[in-house]
C-alpha cells in the first residue's frame, strides 16, 4: 500500500488508504550477514504480497526463514479445522519463540494431544513430563516473537473477532513452554470473511475460539517440525519447505 505523505483525516481519506495493523518479527539476532546498504524489508514485503496465493510453503520459508525456538529451528506453520457447524477455521503462525515446542529433550511435542493424522510425526504424548523447574529457553531480549493469524469464513463482528483472537492465544501456551514471557512479542490477529452466518451467536463463537486455539497449537508444532530435520537428539539442519494446498487441508472434525 502506498499513499502520499501528509496529515489530516480528509487528506488520508481522499487517497483511499485503509488502516493495516503492523507487527514486527524479531529475528535479526539469529546470525548471518546483516550489513546491508539498503534495508531489504520493504522489497521482501512487496515480494511476499505479489506471491500471495492458495499455495504456500511451510517451515523455513517466508517469515519462517530466520525463525528459531529455544533449542531448535522454528518456522512457518499452518493448520485448519472444519467445525460441526460447517464453519472453517485456519491458522498461520511464524514460530520464533523464546520457549520450546518439544517436551524436555524431545522428540514429543507439547501440542501432541491436538495432533491430527500424524501431521507432526505421530509421536504421541511424552512418556513423562519434566518437573516444574525453570524450562529451557533462548534467553535473548529483543529476539523472540511468535506472530500468527486465525481466519474463519464465519460472519463475525469486530468484538467476536477479538474474542476469537484472545482464545487463539491459548494455542501458543499449549504448544510452547514457556509462553507469553516478558521477552516474547506474541501476537495473534483474527479475520473473518463473513461468508457463513452464525446459527447461535454464543455457541458458535465459543466453538470458533476453541478451534482457533487448537489450530494455533497445531500450526506451532507443524512450523517447528517443517523448520528442521531431527537427526539423533539435536539438529538445526534445515528442512526443505513443504508446500500446502489450502483447500486440501481441512480435516473433518
Amino acid at each position: 500500500m502506498r499513499c502520499g505523505r501528509g496529515a489530516g483525516g480528509s487528506r488520508w481519506a481522499a487517497c483511499g488508504c485503509r488502516s493495516c495493523p503492523p507487527r514486527s518479527f524479531f529475528d535479526l539476532l539469529n546470525g548471518g550477514d546483516k550489513d546491508w546498504a539498503e534495508n531489504p524489508y520493504r522489497r521482501l514485503g512487496a515480494a511476499a504480497l505479489s506471491a500471495a496465493g492458495r499455495d504456500f510453503a511451510l517451515g523455513t520459508a517466508g517469515a519462517g526463514a530466520g525463525a528459531t525456538t529455544a533449542d531448535l529451528k522454528g518456522g512457518l506453520g499452518s493448520a485448519s479445522l472444519r467445525l460441526s457447524s460447517g464453519h472453517i477455521v485456519g491458522a498461520l503462525v511464524a514460530v520464533n519463540a523464546l520457549g520450546s515446542a518439544i517436551v524436555g529433550d524431545g522428540p514429543q511435542f507439547w501440542a501432541a494431544p491436538f495432533e491430527i493424522g500424524g501431521e507432526f510425526g505421530g509421536l504421541g504424548p511424552p512418556p513423562a513430563f519434566p518437573p516444574p523447574a525453570p524450562p529451557v529457553t533462548r534467553f535473548r531480549p529483543g529476539g523472540n516473537t511468535t506472530i500468527g493469524i486465525v481466519a474463519t469464513d464465519a460472519a463475525l463482528s469486530q468484538a467476536q473477532c477479538t474474542r476469537m483472537a484472545i482464545a487463539a492465544h491459548d494455542g501458543i501456551a499449549r504448544a510452547l513452554v514457556p509462553a507469553h514471557t516478558p521477552l516474547d512479542g506474541d501476537l495473534i490477529f483474527a479475520a473473518a470473511t463473513g461468508r457463513k452466518p452464525l446459527t447461535d451467536a454464543i455457541a458458535d463463537t465459543l466453538e470458533l475460539g476453541h478451534a482457533a486455539a487448537i489450530c494455533v497449537a497445531r500450526a506451532v508444532a507443524r512450523g517447528r517440525l517443517r523448520g528442521c530435520i531431527r537427526a539423533g537428539r539435536r539438529s538445526s539442519r534445515l528442512a526443505r519447505p513443504v508446500r500446502l494446498r489450502v483447500p486440501e487441508y481441512f480435516p473433518e472434525r
